[in-house]
């Protein structure tokens, strides 16, 4: 009995400028093909049942290319597999925030797919003896949780739910994605059911035997660098789905190799030197990139670097190197600044970030948002305004 895992698609997508020769983001497209991938592999490998835990779009009103691509190749998974279960629930990101919106994603219901969006629905498949219990984004974040133990006599149950099982993202969060809804691994009830599939997490994780986060499958997190770093501290060495044997309860990654490479360069430290050593030093990087950069996604971080002399970089030749790659981040840090207060005075002059964060902290909220992740969020824009002072 095999069951396809497949999380956080996050079709729809835009990042950076650059654009295909048919007007269509570069970086939408990447994601389009990774999903086409995906499918084009689990229609190969023609497992018992698909299921696909959230995120399928990455808004609640994605565009009508976006729904047309989706549209098709479930389409192409309904044909080649007619009689395999398809389960889709809904993520945070195309959960609508009034229930009275409505889901883009009940149009799948048309190709035969069992959706959830709103509620959890409990299904039961006779014919494989096999019952699932879909969970979306919506049903955890409501005031009344649905229970999340397994019912009724089918030999393999598999439960599907979107959501943050508290824990598993890295402590700096550098790599989450907001928005989800927290929960315990305890809550999961993870033992007792055959297989758990979970969507949100964008790194391939197991969390318990039979216990999954398939992971996305292309990088479009907020901090692709930190989602990078932390599939190098999970031993993960990319993207793609699972293949889940429901006997065995095993789980073996169905790699989908990404659209381009994302690179990661050696830092520069700039202590101590002046603006032309550092124009050299970023062109002796950029230029060391084997095969160059263009069309990859790039950061070189430059460390140290006084507000003064990154002005007086050399910011024609920058602008040329980003022309070339879909996208360059140079990445500029300023020493730390550390202030001392004499005795007497006023006391200590907050800086414009904390200044920032303090009014977020304080801030009037709707009940529905999270503060901290609210002002988390203030406070990484903020850094990233900060950093990039070289950017165009």
């Amino acid at each position: 009995m095999k069951l396809a895992h497949i999380a956080d698609p996050h079709l729809g997508v835009r990042q950076y400028h650059r654009q295909t020769a048919a007007g269509i983001n570069q970086r939408e497209a990447d994601v389009a093909h990774a999903f086409r991938v995906a499918v084009d592999g689990v229609i190969a490998a023609r497992p018992d049942a698909v299921v696909v835990a959230g995120d399928l779009f990455h808004s609640v009103r994605p565009t009508n290319a976006a729904i047309v691509f989706a549209f098709r190749q479930f389409q192409r998974l309904r044909e080649a597999l007619p009689a395999a279960p398809i389960v889709l629930i809904a993520g945070n990101h195309d959960t609508p925030r009034s229930t009275e919106t409505g889901s883009i994603l009940s149009l799948f219901e048309e190709l035969g797919v069992d959706v959830a969006f709103e509620e959890a629905r409990r299904l039961v498949y006779s014919a494989l003896d096999l019952s699932v219990l879909a969970v979306p984004h919506q049903a955890l974040a409501g005031s009344e949780r649905p229970s999340l133990r397994p019912e009724g006599s089918q030999r393999h149950r598999v439960l599907v739910l979107h959501g943050e099982v508290e824990g598993v993202f890295p402590a700096d969060r550098s790599a989450a994605e907001y928005g989800g809804a927290l929960i315990h691994l305890r809550d999961l009830s993870a033992g007792e059911w055959t297989y758990v599939a979970l969507g949100h997490y964008h790194v391939q994780h197991e969390l318990a035997p039979r216990t999954w986060y398939a992971g996305s499958l292309e990088y479009v997190s907020p901090n692709i660098w930190g989602e990078l770093r932390d599939e190098a501290e999970h031993g993960r060495p990319g993207k793609g789905w699972l293949l889940v044997d429901l006997e065995r309860g095993t789980a073996a990654a169905q790699p989908v190799p990404p659209a381009r490479d994302i690179l990661d360069l050696e830092p520069i430290l700039a202590e101590g030197l002046a603006a032309p050593a550092i124009n050299g030093l970023i062109t002796e990087r950029l230029h060391a990139v084997s095969g160059g950069i263009t069309d990859r996604i790039v950061r070189l971080v430059v460390r140290e670097i006084p507000r003064h002399i990154a002005r007086e970089l050399d910011h024609t030749a920058i602008r040329a190197f980003k022309s070339e790659a879909l996208h360059l981040h140079l990445d500029l840090r300023r020493p730390e600044v550390n202030r001392t207060t004499g005795v007497g005075s006023p006391g200590k002059r907050q800086t414009l970030p904390e200044l920032v964060h303090s009014y977020l902290a304080r801030r009037p909220l709707p009940g529905e948002l999270d503060r901290d992740a609210f002002v988390r969020l203030g406070d990484e824009l903020m850094d990233a305004v900060e950093r990039d002072v070289a950017g165009t």
